[in-house]
């Protein structure tokens, strides 16, 4: 089958290629200049000097700038703001300085959508669609910057659909993974307290050993799950963070654990944190000891809308990519929240085997996104624009 060429998206490619220079200078100086979470406050200004429009602030540091028409519903595209809590060690001459680092290639996703803004700005009255690039604050942490744009702000707006291209290393490079339906999981944290009776480690039987209690529920926890969830479907329990004890020769009062719940279908997210709050308590119950469960609900499972998806990957040839195997994770983002608003279309764009990239996981001290990549996420991007732009028959 010939692919797709679509005019629209290569008047958009053409105004891009020109900005993309730019756009590598201006990924160094984000690069540099990471922030945590809630706090992007340079970063904001740096995209905001770049950008071809005024920006209005939104979610305290994020930035909303609408390119084109105020008539209509605009096509949304997200970047993230916010780094890492990492320190770096890829050894780039533009490494960040600090305990801050872009390791998620949100530095690579803000320069694309800049270039993508002005690319689209340049087509003046033959943008079908107002585009909305939104400047995301706090992917990273808690309280997420997109549920409060979700229900702030982008409410407001009503964007037709929203968008975002994000890297991935575990892809092949020049490949894109666009799927219909499910593509990241669901995700939760809890909190877990067991409290014992402390007591001295020579004489345990006149104590209640909550470190014990709590060795067994991490056991318990993991062979549950595995238990209780079709194998079919994405679904895991992780406990991640373990604490408890001062001493080599004293039994602790309490032991605390952290734990990630992940799940592509709500019931499964539910007999998840349902499983965890029974085998909490009935394994801390069989050792003697008491223990409480603090669930902390995060994002919901990432849903692509499948008429953008189908015509995305359509779409991918024209921008220089291929449409990777289907594939799905149990990675989780809040861009998730976005879908409460309007369908939504998440791209991963593959860096393995790109030219000088050494392959590391995301969030890794040594992650680099190589270059090259800034150019893949825009024609992602403006393919994503107008995918949705067709698909959900925006043009004007």
């Amino acid at each position: 089958m010939q692919p797709s060429t679509d005019p629209l998206l290569a008047r958009l490619l053409a105004a891009l290629e020109p900005e993309l220079e730019a756009a590598v200078a201006l990924r160094r100086r984000l690069h540099a200049a990471a922030e945590p979470s809630h706090e992007e406050h340079r970063t904001a200004a740096i995209v905001a000097e770049r950008l071809p429009v005024v920006a209005s602030t939104a979610a305290g540091t994020g930035l909303l700038a609408r390119i084109g028409s105020s008539r209509s519903a605009p096509v949304a595209l997200r970047a993230e703001l916010d780094g890492l809590p990492i320190r770096e060690r890829t050894g780039a001459p533009f490494s960040a300085t600090g305990a801050t680092m872009h390791a998620c290639g949100h530095d690579i996703h803000m320069a694309a959508l800049v270039a993508l803004a002005r690319a689209a700005h340049g087509l003046g009255e033959n943008l079908p669609a107002p585009l909305l690039a939104v400047f995301q604050p706090s992917e990273e942490s808690y309280p997420s910057g997109a549920r409060e744009l979700a229900s702030g702000e982008l409410a407001s707006i009503e964007p037709a659909a929203v968008l975002a291209a994000h890297i991935h290393p575990g892809l092949t490079w020049g490949s894109v993974a666009l799927d219909p339906g499910t593509v990241n999981a669901g995700h939760d944290s809890a909190e877990i307290l067991v409290e014992g009776e402390p007591s001295h480690a020579a004489y345990p039987h006149e104590g209640r050993d909550p470190i014990l209690a709590l060795a067994q529920i991490v056991v318990a926890l993991h062979a549950q799950s595995a238990r209780r969830i079709d194998p079919m479907q994405a679904a895991t329990i992780n406990v991640v963070v373990l604490e408890g004890g001062s001493a080599e020769n004293v039994i602790p009062a309490h032991a605390r654990a952290r734990a990630s719940l992940r799940a592509h279908r709500p019931q499964d997210r539910e007999t998840l944190r349902v499983l965890l709050g029974e085998t909490v308590q009935g394994v801390a119950a069989a050792h003697g000891c008491r223990a409480s469960v603090e669930l902390i609900p995060g994002e919901p499972p990432l849903q692509n809308d499948e008429r953008i998806a189908a015509r995305g990957r359509v779409l991918l040839p024209q921008a220089g990519l291929v449409a990777a195997a289907p594939w799905r994770s149990c990675g989780a983002d809040d861009f998730a929240f976005f879908g409460e608003l309007a369908p939504l279309g998440m791209a991963f764009v593959g860096l393995d085997g790109a030219p000088g990239f050494s392959s590391r996981p995301l969030h890794h001290p040594e992650l680099l996104a190589p270059e090259q990549a800034v150019a893949a996420i825009a024609r992602t991007q403006a393919a994503l624009y107008v995918a949705a732009v067709s698909a959900l028959g925006l043009a004007r």
